[in-house]
């Protein structure tokens, strides 16, 4: 193959890559908009996609438009057109398709495409929210409203979606597909609920939102260790949420807490592309912004009085490492009387995990894996990375080196990020026991 042919394939394989792109950015709002009005999430995903399909044929010959987002949502507008008007041509009986055209009455027909046409041109606000509300509706499960947001709001995959809950994927693929059938057969209207039925979904909202923004700030799977772009999305999202329930402590706690979290991505990877833990990282990178308005988030909480909500109690743990200036100024104990109320109100074996972690930071190794104990028969933690590196981590400082090797290689195995999988490597890498003599 010649070089000019190699260029040739190159280039387009850049551009491939720079659509689909592109598109993972802009997908959740084009199915949004496009779902609001077709009233069905599968068929806005399939135009979606085939809208994606015309641009990898269009752009690579004439190049990305200025405004990528409106040329996606126009052709794959202009393509639900196209399928309605098929469908109703399709469904009119000939005999009187041929006495409309030969008399001219085809007003009916082509009032209906216009109404059609100016539904899909309406701006009706943030219509990733609306959808997350509709994939959040009662008539779900928990698991199934959980899973179609992430899914189609937060645009993760279902391997992606089944790591962040411990399951099989099969299993998470099952749960969408059966929520997209219950939600198209009784006919939701896709918009935002008033009152009380607002309120009712808001809790589940919050948990999808949280886990977009968990799977940006540490991604389950893939070459890289943070997702910025999920982050910023669940920021967005959650600064949509505090206007519209501005008296509501958890949606004030949600979004302090993203916030201080937030503050630290650019100081998680090293230079190398490697992970840096909260002692190894340069705090002179956190966001000091950020910082302020996870930390006046705190103070509105204060206000309202919510100190002890879920959330609340979360984002003052983060607000514990954004105060200290250096990590040996963190305040272990007072992290690890904070997971102890936040135990109480949440039995979850991964906030016992964390809490362990605490205790062991706050009291010594041996507490931590006393604690961790209790978690050996959790089915889940079995297999969590992170439970393995946390008691390898324990083991390594109490020495017992071989079992602190051999849990860190486990963790390796489960791990499905890269470069979680390289920094634990060089963990496992670590505990080889010195040669005597």
């Amino acid at each position: 193959m010649d070089s000019s042919a190699i260029g040739v394939r190159d280039g387009q394989e850049t551009a491939t890559t720079e659509i689909e792109t592109l598109f993972r950015i802009e997908r959740a709002r084009l199915i949004a908009g496009l779902a609001r009005y077709l009233g069905d999430i599968s068929l806005a995903e399939d135009l979606a996609q085939e809208a994606l399909v015309e641009a990898l044929a269009r752009w690579p010959e004439h190049g990305i438009p200025p405004n990528p987002g409106a040329w996606l949502m126009t052709t794959a507008k202009r393509k639900a057109i196209d399928q309605w008007r098929r469908r109703r041509m399709m469904e009119r009986q000939q005999p009187t398709l041929q006495h409309e055209i030969e008399t001219g009455s085809m007003g009916d027909f082509a009032m209906q495409q216009a109404v059609l046409e100016a539904s899909l041109d309406d701006e009706i606000g943030d219509e990733r929210l609306s959808l997350m509300f509709i994939a959040c509706h009662p008539l779900l499960s928990r698991d199934q409203q959980v899973a179609l947001t992430l899914k189609v709001v937060g645009g993760l995959e279902t391997g992606e979606i089944a790591r962040a809950f411990l399951t099989r994927e099969t299993t998470v693929a099952q749960r969408i597909v059966r929520a997209k059938k219950i939600l198209r057969e009784a006919g939701i209207a896709f918009e935002v609920p008033d009152g009380a039925e607002r309120d009712r979904r808001l809790a589940t909202v919050l948990e999808v939102v949280y886990l977009i923004f968990t799977e940006g700030y540490a991604a389950s799977a893939g070459d890289d260790l943070i997702r910025p772009q999920l982050c910023q999305e669940a920021m967005r999202l959650g600064r949509i949420l505090t206007s519209l329930a501005p008296m509501e402590v958890e949606v004030h706690g949600l979004l302090s807490l993203m916030e201080l979290q937030a503050s630290r991505l650019p100081a998680r990877v090293g230079p190398d592309g490697e992970a840096m833990t909260l002692e190894q990282q340069k705090r002179r990178l956190w966001d000091r912004l950020l910082i302020q308005r996870g930390l006046s988030g705190l103070d509105t909480i204060s206000k309202l009085g919510g100190d002890d909500g879920v959330y609340a109690l979360q984002a003052q743990l983060a607000a514990v490492h954004a105060r200290a200036a250096h990590f040996t100024d963190t305040d272990w104990g007072l992290i690890a009387s904070l997971y102890d109320r936040l135990f109480e109100q949440v039995v979850s074996p991964v906030i016992a995990l964390n809490r362990a972690v605490a205790h062991a930071m706050a009291f010594g190794p041996e507490v931590g894996l006393a604690l961790l104990a209790a978690l050996e028969d959790e089915p889940t933690m079995a297999e969590y990375p992170p439970y393995h590196a946390a008691r390898g981590d324990f083991l390594f400082r109490l020495r017992q080196l071989e079992k602190a090797k051999q849990a860190f290689e486990q963790a390796v195995v489960l791990s499905g990020n890269a470069t979680e999988r390289r920094f634990l490597l060089r963990r496992a890498e670590d505990c080889r026991v010195p040669p005597q003599g």
